[in-house]
Order: structure tokens, then C-alpha cells, then sequence
């Protein structure tokens, strides 16, 4: 699901924290279908291409389009209702400060974070709720298939044997498969196969057997992501454990330490909490139950000490057996993520300040985050991405947020609406130029949290990890960022600005003390959060 939109929720949250309204009730609904329609208007936005301005005739048009379109099935469930009011009681006694959320000064400062806090909270029970009731459809699982299988293609027969595996995974996850009577799995695939269509799925006819592949794999990322939840956790640990098997050797020089997976569990679900809901249970339940699981299915062997704990994990003599088919899986389902948050930090070298230059210049967020699609688009075409949907804007833009609240990146956001949000990177998190040459160095905080974010990225036979590809990847992102320095000087020193570029590149005084003061927030709020992951 798309992060909670918090808008209408807002509305109705004041309206119970101000008194106007006693009590409200939220039904969370889902509503799954077969064909996702619109993909192909929204990939092309999410790629940078600016969304057409919508008129009658195209609403017309677009209209007799949509209702000549098989679309299959529509499948609508409710959550059990629950109240308003009891959440926010609930929420509200967990903080000491806060005794009641009656006759509380809401415009109050302080108590203004505790809304938004309260806000968070909400939408993301809701989209969890959402989570909950929501149904997998066919279309769902043959897409998630697809993209979770190594090779070119897939035989009709082993199509429908991994849907079968996948809607068994689903089921034991305490997920819900849409139900299609007593029809047979290959009768159900094959018009789940006919509402995608050969735009997304297409087929070779002439072989042994027909064989299918993915046309469109960012139109099916859709139809996958309808699972994803399902198996974060899994997925996870199968990225951290890679780590090591990409490694490749002996089934020895494989195995992990369990600091160190649980290390790296941390830090890549810590990645992705704009992207995904986790369990409340704490890190420590859900990766104790998520290893126990992948154990039971034979996915993972795990060594423990002689006071039962467990001090290494390893693929199973099975799964090495089967060709890691279950684990890469997992695998499969969050590289793409993975891609992203690494193209979002490599991007972020290349705002480091030239020799000689000040660091009171401040880049346009739009602007950075532009170039960051443009420079994944080269490294995609030049072979050091492995997934084209790691270019996706909202994708970026979510890395970013989470960068901005690590403090990686510092933003400014001016209370005048028509200037938009500036960041430059965070002091202590640059890395280091060349004194000489000026060029980027592969040092340094910045560089060491992207080759963390690196030791769990796919390889494979189109791409290596190693010291011609970082500099080639550096000097990329550097060019692309002395681009968007020369842009911003210009404009302070008077020039001609950039189309597009209408922010001022040096903060006013007073945007300067919001800077420290928030900063100061920033990082309080980080060592608590830290504390929290526990």
C-alpha cells in the first residue's frame, strides 16, 4: 500500500480532539482488483514525466476506454469498525505528559507533536487494518510469480506449481486468496493471464510448452507489491543473509553470524519504515518467530548453542537442494527496494560542496531528486542497476524522507508556500574531495552507509560489486551534482536561473534559527526512536 494519506484523517481526528464530536467510527476498507487500470499513466509519471493536464474530451475518451476493458473481478472487504475515541484513550495513556485528551490546549506547541504522533499512529492502523482484510487476487500472485523467477521465462507447468506454492505461503501467513469456486488452479490462471493481457504478460506459442514472461515488469510491480506485506519480515532476513551468500564458496563461508544478521535486519527494516508496516511486537519477537518460520519450511538451518541460542544461520542443505528457489524468493520481492534506497544515497554524493566552495548553498529537493532518477536511468542503461522500478519517483522520494529524518540530509521548508523545500547533506555525513583533484572519494559516512545498503543488492551475471564500478558510479553522481551546484550559484550570484528553479539558494536568518532549533529536535527524537527499537 501507498504510505497513509493523511489529509481526511486529520479532519476527523480534530474534530473528536477539539470536543465538537464525542466519538467517531472507523471501518477500514479494502478493495482489490483483478486489473489495475490507469498503470500505464502512472508508471509513466512515476519515471519523471510530468502528468497531463486532464479535460472533458479526455474524461470522455478515457471513460468508453476503461468500460471496453476486461477488468475481471472487483473484491470489496470490511474490517471490523472500531472507535475513534478508544484509540486515541489508548494512544493518550501511553503518554505520561499527556493525561487525557480532554481539555487539552491542542494549539499548544508540545502538544501539537503529540498530534502528529497521534495522526502517524492512526493512518498507519488503518493501513494495517487495511492489511489485514485485504484479499490476493490471481492476477496478484501470477505477477508476484513473474517477478520472483530467475530466468528469461516460465513453462505453463511450473507457473502453475509456483502459484500453488505462493497461494499456500499466503494462507499459512494468515492472508486471504480470492475464492473461484471450484475451479481449477490452471483454469484460474489461465483468465487471471488473460486480464493482465500480453502488454504485461506475454507469451512464446511453438515450444514444448507454452512459456510465459513479463513484457511490463514495472506495470507488474503493481500486482506484486499487492503481496509484499505479507512476507517483509521474510524478506527481511533473506536480504541480510545475503550478505553472505552472494559471497559465494561453501555452504561455511555462507553462513552468518546471528549479530551480525540481526544487525542487518535492523538497519534494512529501519530503511523501509516509510515503506512497509511492521508488527509492534519489537524487532527481537519478529525476527525470532520470522527465523523459527523459515526454519519450519526448511528454507534456513539455524546452530544454536548448548543454552538454545542461536549463534549462526545458513541455507538449508534443501534449499541449496533446490536451487534456492524459496529463498530467492524473498529475495526477489525486496531487491527492488533495495536498488532504490542505494540510488538515493549514491545520488546524495554528488551535493557535497566543490573545493573552494561554501557550504551555504542549498539545492532544490525537486531538483536533487530529479537528477537522482536521471542518474538511475544511466547507471539501469549502463548495467549497475539491476531494476529499472528502482527509477520510481515516489520510491526516491520516500528514501529521501528517510534520510532527512536520520540526518543524512538537512531540509528547509519556508513558510512561504511558493518557495519550495531546499536540502543540502548533513556536515558530518559528507564524504571527502580529492585535495588535488577534487574528485569524490569512496570514504567516509555517506559511502560507508551506502555500502551497507549495497551488501544486501542483487548481483548476477550483468553486474559486480567492486572499485571500477564505485568509481564509475562516483563519477557520475558527481557530474550530475556540480550540474546542480552551478544551477544554484548562478542564482544566488544573480544569473540567469534554471527553468524550474525558483528557490533561493541561501537560507534568511531566520530560516537559519528554524534550521538549528529543528535540528536539535531532530536528533533528540533519533536517540529515543534508537532506544525504541528494542
Amino acid at each position: 500500500l501507498l504510505p497513509p494519506k493523511f489529509g481526511i484523517l486529520s479532519f476527523v481526528l480534530d474534530s473528536l480532539l477539539s470536543g465538537r464530536v464525542e466519538d467517531a467510527i472507523i471501518c477500514p476498507v479494502s478493495t482489490q482488483y483483478d486489473k489495475v487500470i490507469e498503470t500505464e499513466g502512472y508508471v509513466t509519471e512515476l519515471l519523471g514525466v510530468p502528468k497531463k493536464k486532464e479535460n472533458l474530451a479526455d474524461f470522455l475518451s478515457g471513460g468508453s476506454n476503461v468500460l471496453s476493458l476486461r477488468l475481471g473481478r472487483v473484491d470489496v472487504r470490511f474490517h471490523e469498525p472500531w472507535s475513534l475515541r478508544g484509540f486515541i484513550d489508548d494512544q493518550i495513556s501511553r503518554l505520561s505528559k499527556v493525561p487525557s485528551a480532554i481539555h487539552v490546549d491542542w494549539t499548544d506547541t508540545k502538544n501539537q507533536v503529540v498530534r502528529q504522533k497521534l495522526l502517524r499512529t492512526l493512518g498507519y492502523k488503518v493501513l494495517a487494518d487495511i492489511n489485514d482484510v485485504s484479499v490476493v487476487m490471481p492476477t496478484a500472485l501470477i505477477g508476484t510469480v513473474l517477478l520472483t523467477l530467475r530466468g528469461r521465462g516460465v513453462g505453463r507447468a511450473e507457473l502453475i506449481r509456483r502459484v500453488e506454492w505462493l497461494t499456500e505461503r499466503v494462507r499459512a501467513k494468515g492472508g486471504r486468496v480470492a475464492h473461484f469456486g471450484n475451479l481449477p488452479l490452471s483454469d484460474v490462471i489461465e483468465r487471471g493471464l488473460e486480464v493482465l493481457g500480453k502488454d504485461l504478460v506475454g507469451v512464446v506459442e511453438g515450444l514444448a510448452e507454452p512459456t510465459y514472461y513479463a513484457v511490463d515488469r514495472f506495470q507488474l510491480s503493481f500486482y506484486r507489491n499487492m503481496t509484499i506485506h505479507l512476507f517483509i519480515s521474510e524478506a527481511l532476513v533473506a536480504a541480510a543473509l545475503y550478505t553472505k551468500v552472494k559471497q559465494g564458496g561453501g555452504p561455511a563461508i555462507q553462513d552468518i553470524p546471528y549479530k551480525e544478521l540481526r544487525d542487518q535486519v535492523l538497519f534494512l527494516s529501519s530503511l523501509f519504515r516509510g515503506e512497509f508496516i511492521y508488527s509492534g511486537e519489537g524487532l527481537q519477537v519478529n525476527l525470532e518467530r520470522t527465523l523459527a518460520g523459515l526454519e519450519a519450511d526448511n528454507i534456513i538451518m539455524i546452530e544454536r548453542d548448548e543454552q538454545r541460542n542461536i549463534t549462526k544461520i545458513g541455507l538449508s542443505d534443501a534449499e541449496r537442494a533446490a536451487g534456492r528457489e524459496n529463498y530467492d524468493f524473498y529475495c526477489f520481492l525486496i531487491w527492488p527496494f533495495i536498488e532504490a534506497s542505494w540510488l538515493a544515497a549514491v545520488s546524495l554524493m554528488g551535493l557535497t560542496p566543490p573545493l573552494g566552495q561554501k557550504d551555504d548553498v542549498w539545492i532544490q529537493v525537486s531538483r536533487a531528486q530529479d537528477s537522482a532518477q536521471f542518474l538511475g536511468k544511466t547507471l539501469y542503461h549502463q548495467g549497475d542497476l539491476s531494476y529499472f522500478e528502482a527509477v520510481n519517483k515516489e520510491t526516491l522520494k520516500n528514501s529521501y524522507q528517510r534520510f532527512e529524518e536520520e540526518g543524512i540530509i538537512q531540509v528547509v521548508r519556508s513558510k512561504d508556500s511558493r518557495i519550495p523545500p531546499r536540502l543540502r547533506v548533513s556536515p558530518e555525513w559528507r564524504p571527502r574531495r580529492d585535495e588535488v583533484t577534487g574528485n569524490l572519494t569512496a570514504s567516509g559516512k555517506l559511502w560507508d552507509f551506502t555500502e551497507k545498503i549495497a551488501s544486501s543488492r542483487r548481483e548476477g551475471k550483468n553486474r559486480r560489486d567492486g572499485a571500477t564500478v564505485s568509481t564509475r558510479v562516483i563519477r557520475l553522481t558527481d557530474e550530475l551534482g556540480q550540474k546542480l551546484w552551478e544551477e544554484a550559484v548562478r542564482g544566488v550570484d544573480g544569473g540567469k536561473k534554471a527553468k524550474g528553479l525558483n528557490a533561493p539558494a541561501r537560507l534568511s536568518a531566520e530560516e537559519e534559527r528554524v534550521l538549528e532549533r529543528s535540528q536539535r529536535e531532530k536528533k533528540k527524537r533519533r536517540t529515543l526512536e534508537g532506544r525504541a527499537h528494542l
